[in-house]
Parts: structure tokens; sequence; C-alpha cells
């Protein structure tokens, strides 16, 4: 079996535009001479797998769509198993790892497929734990831990409802009477598919709902004292709901959720899912995030959606094929509550409890409209990337306080040169990272001073003649 040589010299130079590096720079972040490099960019020399690996490593994203068929695609998902920092003490080299691609490709799927398993059972312990710990059993879990955990299982990525919602968008714009620079559908033009495609009658008024909709007189209430972008997600939501009924309808029923409040929270859920790829479809989207380094002001700008919406979308950017940036997501109230989460890395939230107090989505919290940034390394080893913005949600009256919260989205940090909130962090740093962990009743960390309890797997040592900044040491 031979493997198919791969020319890239029009990706290679397009890559190297894109980053501004001539191609001196280029070769020397490529690690080899300028004339080798000059002979790869005319196609004279194919990339080698030592090559490929430091490509994939230096621009994950626009290295994942070079791949064109089984094979390499193989060897991509081997690369990324293999850098688990467990196998860190004793690392496979690129060449070994295209050899079994190659020469054994069905272990290969198999040690991908084991790998993957074994994340998947760690989350599960994670689960099972946190959940006996928190005196929540595994198989009495609420209705909204089962719709949250089943938008974990899904990835956060709804592939037919996500198509379906991007084909609307298309035909909400080409149906619009004035252009727009966005690919992001007017307002008005969710009005008027809401009014002339469905039958639906609008009102704007102050109301004790942000939206209230009867289906029987197929009558729809706003309240008007929502910020313009939550007005236009409510619309959204509604013209999602109708719109995609069918297909909403059809991811429930083959959902294994049990209950009828959970398949209930499910739809509703689906419908949000469906709005925001509505307002911000899927590929101009992915693009316009490239475009832009992941600046979550220019984008929400841009498809004109609040700070949240913007950051909520990137986290769900995993279609086959046309992924994004691996991002986690969560919203953290003022208590310390994770009250919206979601992660397509390996970074993984506690579900019961508060979160690490060291983590600084706790600080933007308490200071609503600055975006504060964090470069952390979770007990595995793996450094992360992050920002974070506490934000202030208006209620429309003086009797009603307004919802104070704050929201993080990050990434690993081998992505930090696509994360604006970088620039300028050396992420290689030894001591630079927060030493941060899922929650303090599994976070491994023995020598951490901001422990609120000691971590449910392991003993306590408590000495009467000593204090430490925690009465007790960990066995």
């Amino acid at each position: 079996m031979t493997r198919q040589r791969i020319f890239a010299g029009s990706r290679l130079r397009q890559l190297r535009a894109e980053r501004g590096l001539r191609q001196a720079g280029f070769a020397a972040k490529l690690g080899i001479s300028t004339s080798y490099l000059s002979q790869i960019e005319h196609d004279d020399r194919p990339l080698t797998p030592a090559l490929l690996d430091r490509l994939q490593k230096l621009f994950p994203l626009e290295w994942e769509e070079v791949a064109a068929d089984a094979g390499d695609r193989r060897a991509g998902a081997l690369r990324e198993a293999a850098a688990d920092p467990l196998f860190a003490a004793a690392p496979i080299a690129p060449e070994q790892l295209e050899r079994a691609a190659l020469q054994q490709p069905q272990l290969a799927d198999q040690f991908v497929a084991l790998h993957a398993a074994y994340r998947r059972a760690g989350q599960r312990l994670q689960i099972i734990d946190e959940a006996l710990t928190g005196g929540t059993a595994e198989g009495s879990r609420l209705p909204w831990e089962e719709v949250r955990d089943w938008f974990h299982d899904a990835g956060n990525y709804v592939d037919r409802l996500d198509r379906a919602a991007e084909e609307l968008a298309k035909g909400l714009r080409g149906a619009s009477s004035a252009p727009s620079p966005s690919p992001s559908p007017a307002v008005e033009a969710i009005e008027r598919r809401l009014q002339g495609g469905l039958g639906i009658s609008i009102v704007y008024r102050q109301s004790e709902s942000l939206r209230d909709f009867d289906a029987t007189m197929r009558h729809l209430v706003i309240d008007p004292s929502q910020p313009p972008e939550s007005r236009r997600f409510q619309l959204a939501h509604q013209l999602a709901a109708l719109a995609l009924a069918d297909e909403i309808a059809a991811v429930v029923e083959a959902s294994p959720l049990r209950t009828a409040a959970a398949r209930q929270l499910l739809h509703v859920g689906l419908a949000n899912y469906a709005a925001g790829a509505v307002l911000m479809p899927y590929t101009p989207f992915r693009a316009s995030a490239r475009a832009v380094r992941h600046d979550i002001d220019r984008l929400r700008l841009e498809y004109g959606v609040s700070f949240e919406q913007a950051c909520h979308r990137l986290s769900t950017l995993q279609r086959p094929g046309a992924r994004g940036i691996p991002m986690f997501f969560c919203r953290v109230d003022m208590a310390g509550n994770i009250t919206k989460r979601h992660s397509a890395t390996r970074l993984q939230f506690a579900r019961f409890g508060g979160a690490c107090p060291l983590w600084i989505v706790h600080e933007a919290a308490a200071i609503p409209d600055r975006i504060l940034f964090q470069l952390a390394e979770t007990p595995d080893g793996l450094r992360y990337v992050s920002m974070a913005k506490g934000l202030v949600k208006p209620s429309g009256s003086y009797a009603r306080a307004p919802r104070r919260y704050a929201v993080a989205l990050g990434c690993e940090a081998r992505y930090a040169a696509d994360f604006v909130y970088a620039d300028g962090v050396d992420v290689d740093a030894p001591q630079a990272a927060a030493r941060i962990g899922p929650s303090c009743r599994i976070c491994p960390r023995d020598d951490c001073d901001q422990r609120a309890f000691p971590p449910s797997d392991r003993p306590i040592l408590v000495d009467p003649d000593r204090r430490d900044v925690v009465p007790y040491r960990i066995g």
C-alpha cells in the first residue's frame, strides 16, 4: 500500500500570505530552509510526515482542510489522539504515526476509537462522582439536567437543524427588499415571514414575558423593553419554532429523554439553537469568525447579535468537514453557578457545585463591560486561552433587578494565533498559566490555596499542631 503524496504549494502560499509572512520567516517557523519551502510552494516536493505534523500544530484550523482522503484523515486523527498529555512521557514520532496509519489502518482506527472512549469514560465518571457527592443520583437527573447533557453529548451541534436554519436564512435575505452587507437576515425580513408567510400578528407591548405566543389566535407579543438584539432573537426563535417544526420534532422524537418536561425543554432549546443559526448562518459566520480571529465585538456588530449570542454560536461550529476552532463556552451568575455551558475541547465543567475559584470568569462577573483574559493550565497539563466578560441585561423596570452574569469563551493554547484575545501572550512561558481545575470535589491538585473542600476520592490528614492555608493535607 502506497501513501498518496500531498502537494499543497498553492495552499502554503495562501497561508503565508494570510499571515503576512515572507518565505524566510515562514520557513523559519516550519524549521526548514527557504529553498526547501520554495520547492514545496512550487509543487516540486511533497509534504513529509514531519512537516505535516508541524503544519497541523502551527495552523490546526487551516490544515484540517488539506487532508483530502481517508488515509490523511486517519493520520490526522491518530496524531490528535497521540498528542494527549497521557502519552507525554513517551511521545511517538510523526513518522511512526504516519507509518502506523498507512500500514495498520484498522489498528490506527481502533487506537483512535479507544482514546475517544477513554475520554468519554473519564467524563462519565466525573458526572457520576459529582452527582453522588452533590446529592443527585445519576438516575434522578432533573429535566433541565437531561437536556443539558443531551446537548453536551451532541457536541452542541445539530446538523439537520443547523443546515435547515442556514437555508431559511438564505431565503430571508433573498426576499429582503433592501440589500444588506450583513449575511444575517434583517429584523424586517423576519417580521414579514412571520406575518405574510405564517399568518402571525405581531405586537410590541410591555409584558411580564419576553415573548408570548398564542398558537390558537396566531398572535405574538414581544416585550419592547429588551435590547434590539434580544427582540430580534425572540422573533427568530418564533420563526424557527414554526418554520422548522418538522426538523425540531424529528430531533426530539429521536432523543432518549425520558420525561415530557425534558422533551419540552429540548424543544425550546432546539428552537433557540435554530434561532442562533438563522441569525448567524454557519458558513458565512465561520468565515467571518476566522477573518477577524474570533473578535466577539466585531462579530456581534456585523451580525446584529448580542455578545453572549455570538460567543454561544462560536461554540457550535462543529460541522464535519468545516469545523471551527473547538471552543468552550459558559455563563456564570453572581453566585458562581454555571447556568449555561458547553465544551468542544477537553476542558470539562463541573456539573454540580461551583467552578474553580481561580477561573477568571468569576472576577469578570463583578466587573461588567470589561474583557478579561486568562492563560490557564488544567491538571492534565493542557493549556487554554480564554476571555471573560461581565454583562448586565436590563429588566425594563425599576421593580425588577437587572440580570448580572459573565460569559467565558476559550480554546486550547495551540489555537492562540487565531484567538485575538491572546495577542502578546507567551502561551508556553513556564509560570505564566493559572493552575485551574474543574471543581474542588474532583480536582487532584494537593497544593491549591483556593480549595473550598478536599477532593472526594482522597483521604485528608489533619495535624492539630500545624495550620496551612487550609486546615488539612490531602493524602
